[in-house]
């Protein structure tokens, strides 16, 4: 560690930085006991940026994204077995329904790249986002006996709320980090603060909320979130764009589709996207079956909605501590052998439910709470593990001028990944009959899944050896295509001059908390 120069001068505070490899500072973690570091920390963050984008993080990360995102997770599970009273094979299925407004996160980061509103290219957004959630999640709250298909919609509508919110905030963590490269990491500090937290108080919370007011009344509850990203629209400090010629929309989407099929095509590029879906999607999601089972009052533990709540809420820990490890021990590590030992370390750690499932763990004298936290965290560890390498080199695989864009692509690949594994585990489950009271089958369907996420490890030499500091070359690469297309394509002069900012927020990427991750 290293003494870094004064905070600011109106409080003339010292603080102590971890230095880089290179030896210069890294800003935004605090490592004295000084208990007035955070406020100072934040002031300087508001005095830098303006206090309306701290606030707009705290807003979209901490309380939507992590509050929200994890007391809607609890309440929908409960809602679709209360409720709609739905199979778990069924309610796999519908849960990757409403994840299709993630897989679509490029068109919500076009628009918000290349078409202004009013004037402005990101606050009208953030209403628009809130205005969505507020009105879905009235719909869900107030029907009382609400078909699947309406509860369908109206959900799918909740998560396009969040995942466009998400994209026009992390434009604007970007643009901050282009225009105070310094400051980079204090955002992507923030943005992860706010969300590790706000997912903490969510799950310690949800199983509470959904005892006294009901899955519906979550949802209810849910529209809060919504109002106070409306709010951020409100609030927040933009400059008008200049006149926008909206009859050249078509034209920069087709320049930038063409400038992302053409960046696909390379070799280096689409070998390592089939290597994140085939991770992914092989890692089967059968998560609601074990849910079924965890509150089931005869054949599994009967936890009750605060159990479940607590389980989540304390395994999320786990996914902190992955970030941490990665961060300061693992990212050096050969990049292929990194995601050797977290593929492998991920299907072993699937062993745990099967433990679970046919209760040896009361053999060995481990209560059933205890050892669900222990399963819970272990996973939420194992699998931030896993996703960091892959994050990585999702920033590195971007072509200079879309990265932003190009990197939201990246992410519905593996958002798409993720859906294919949902609904491929709600099919097992179909198949070996796993039902709202019949689980004879569920440990079958645990094995089946343990082995089929070792799978992956066939198809790393699709991805590069070379550790992930020096992917670079990929880009580079990309870049020789990009020139030598015989199309010649050009891109839009206004994501031309987001490329460096986009790009800075890609290199972050690692530090942010996907603590929201769904359990498979």
């Amino acid at each position: 560690m290293v003494e870094e120069g004064k905070d600011n001068e109106i409080y003339n505070k010292e603080e102590q930085v971890e230095a880089d490899e290179n030896g210069s500072p890294k800003r935004g973690i605090f490592v004295g006991i000084n208990i007035r570091g955070p406020i100072d920390w934040l002031r300087m963050l508001s005095r830098e940026t303006h206090w309306s984008s701290v606030v707009a993080v705290v807003v979209v990360y901490g309380i939507n994204q992590g509050f929200g995102g994890s007391l809607a997770r609890v309440g929908t599970e409960y809602y679709m077995k209360d409720v709609q009273k739905v199979q778990p094979s069924e309610s796999q299925a519908f849960t990757g329904i409403t994840n299709i407004p993630w897989i679509i996160k490029p068109i919500w980061g076009l628009l918000t790249d290349v078409v202004p509103i009013f004037g402005h290219r990101r606050r009208p957004y953030f209403v628009l986002a809130g205005i969505v959630g507020i009105l879905s999640m009235f719909f869900l709250s107030f029907h009382e006996k609400l078909h699947i298909v309406l509860a369908l919609a109206a959900l799918t509508a909740g998560s396009a709320g969040v995942a466009i919110a998400d994209v026009t905030i992390d434009a604007c963590v970007a643009q901050h980090s282009g225009v105070h490269p310094s400051l980079a990491p204090d955002m992507q500090s923030l943005c992860a603060l706010s969300s590790s937290i706000g997912a903490l108080i969510g799950f310690s919370l949800s199983g509470v909320f959904v005892h006294l007011i009901g899955p519906k009344g979550v949802y209810g509850l849910l529209s809060i979130p919504y109002a106070l990203v409306v709010l951020v629209g409100v609030v927040l400090k933009e400059p008008r764009s200049p006149s926008f010629a909206y009859r050249q929309i078509r034209e920069k989407f087709v320049d930038a589709a063409m400038v992302m099929w053409t960046t696909l095509k390379s070799e280096d590029v689409w070998r390592p996207c089939l290597y994140m879906y085939l991770s992914f999607a092989l890692s089967l999601n059968i998560y609601e079956g074990l849910f079924y089972w965890e509150t089931d009052s005869k054949a599994g533990p009967s936890f009750s909605q605060e159990a479940i709540g607590f389980v989540l809420s304390i395994g999320s820990v786990g996914s902190l501590l992955g970030a941490i490890l990665y961060q300061y021990t693992l990212k050096t590590h050969p990049f292929r052998a990194l995601l050797f030992w977290t593929q492998l370390f991920f299907g072993l750690s699937g062993m745990l439910d099967l433990v679970f499932i046919l209760r040896l763990n009361l053999k060995l004298g481990i209560p059933d709470y205890f050892f669900a936290v222990i399963d819970e965290s272990v996973f939420q560890l194992v699998g931030r593990l896993k996703w960091m390498p892959l994050l990585v080199l999702s920033s590195q695989l971007c072509p200079p001028g879309i990265e932003g864009t190009f990197f939201a692509l990246l992410m519905s690949i593996d958002n798409f990944g993720l859906m294919s594994s949902t609904w491929l585990g709600g099919l097992l489950l179909h198949v070996l009959n796993v039902t709202r009271t019949q689980f004879d089958n569920l440990w079958l369907a645990i094995l089946i899944r343990n082995v089929l996420r070792i799978v992956p490890l066939c198809f790393l030499f699709l991805v590069p050896k070379s550790d992930a500091e020096s992917l670079g070359f990929s880009r580079m690469e990309v870049l020789s295509v990009l020139e030598d297309s015989e199309n010649g394509i050009q891109v839009s002069s206004s994501l031309e001059e987001d490329s460096e900012i986009l790009l800075k927020h890609a290199e972050e990427v690692e530090l942010t908390p996907l603590v929201t991750s769904v359990r498979s």
